[in-house]
């Protein structure tokens, strides 16, 4: 591995700070720098992991393009981790901190890139993919989740989950408009001006040091929820019936793609890549409830809300096979494991965390 210096956007959030402590320890003589603005409550948590394994923290704001040109290292890779990551956000009041943020954001990024030669990985999101479009596909309604139909019209759907062929069509939510408007900015900046860029379009990633809400880290949420047991959990959308499916990738194996990338710059340069846990690390939202009851040891009642949310979908699962082809890699911790460092970290943090999560 080529590179002395690495900036890590959203570098106290929770994927940005379990790379940098993951690169620390996996390069030690590497310099790992983490910027993050720290508004994602929890984050703060984080500074003394990063500055005990050596990690420099620098307070700032993508948005300000001065906190990231006027660092005082040459940045040689940029893994650009920030974002506003809710797919509710902007749908009562103003886009603008998401835009900023994510979009904006991403340019300023670039802009250092640029001025420094700099090699990008962008964390893109599986939001990226058109909430009409998927709402159009056949779905088979099973026992405890919705299931994606062999049969479609439309090419990236199938069984096993999404590729990258899946069409880009109409809407999608701020978040993920802003994401692919990203994507479109760091290509235009690869063809102009010769930057070395890898996309990874991530599913749901979780695991330890996620401070999970109810428009983000549902895993999380729902793990600390069936811990404190004080809590309210609810079923909202399709019915009400907790059959929607997500895909979950642990933020271990998404180092492990991360690393992949970084070893081969020239052979992941231009590559768009789905990343996620697939078919067999997927859940619906009835079936983690089981599972978490099984590792917490206590049951709640959910609700039932039939209303659907803005931009949720019924089923999302990540098809990595692009990615598994061109490297061998495949997600090592199953959703139990999963769950199971997650309620562990809980248990272990357990009155540090308590106003956070409960």
């Amino acid at each position: 591995m080529n590179y002395k210096t690495i900036l890590i956007t959203g570098g106290a959030g929770f994927v940005g700070s379990n790379l940098a402590l993951k690169l620390k320890k996996q390069y030690p003589d590497v310099k790992i720098i983490s910027l993050d603005n720290l508004m994602r409550r929890g984050s703060e948590l984080n500074l003394s992991r990063l500055k005990n394994a050596g990690v420099e923290f620098i307070h700032g704001d993508i948005r300000n393009k001065e906190d990231l040109l006027n660092l005082k290292d040459k940045i040689e890779l940029i893994i650009e981790c920030s974002a506003e990551p809710s797919v509710l956000a902007g749908t009562e009041g103003s886009p603008e901190y998401v835009i900023n943020t994510n979009l904006i954001g991403t340019y300023n990024c670039l802009e250092l890139a640029r001025k420094d030669r700099a090699d990008v990985v962008f964390m893109s999101t599986s939001r990226i993919y058109p909430v009409d479009g998927i709402a159009k596909l056949n779905f088979i309604e099973e026992e405890t989740r919705f299931s994606i139909a062999p049969e479609q019209s439309v090419p990236g759907a199938a069984p096993k989950g999404f590729s990258e062929e899946f069409p880009l069509g109409k809407n999608r939510s701020f978040y993920g408009m802003t994401k692919l408007c990203s994507e479109f900015l760091i290509n235009e900046y690869a063809a102009a001006y010769g930057i070395k860029a890898v996309i990874n379009r991530c599913s749901v990633i979780t695991g330890p040091w996620q401070m999970g809400k109810i428009d983000q880290g549902v895993a999380v949420l729902w793990v600390a929820r069936h811990i404190w047991a004080n809590k309210h959990l609810s079923y909202i959308g399709y019915g009400g019936s907790g059959k929607q499916v997500r895909d979950f990738i642990h933020i271990d194996d998404i180092f492990d793609v991360i690393k992949t990338e970084m070893e081969d710059m020239e052979k992941h340069n231009g590559e768009i890549y789905n990343i996620g846990g697939g078919l067999e690390n997927s859940l619906s939202l009835l079936e983690m409830t089981k599972i978490c009851q099984e590792i917490t040891g206590h049951k709640l009642e959910i609700g039932s809300i039939a209303q659907d949310r803005p931009n949720d979908v019924k089923s999302y699962i990540t098809d990595f096979s692009k990615f598994e082809k061109s490297t061998g890699w495949k997600p090592k911790k199953n959703v139990k494991e999963t769950l199971t460092d997650v309620h562990q970290w809980i248990m272990e943090n357990k009155e540090q965390l308590e106003s956070i999560l409960n």
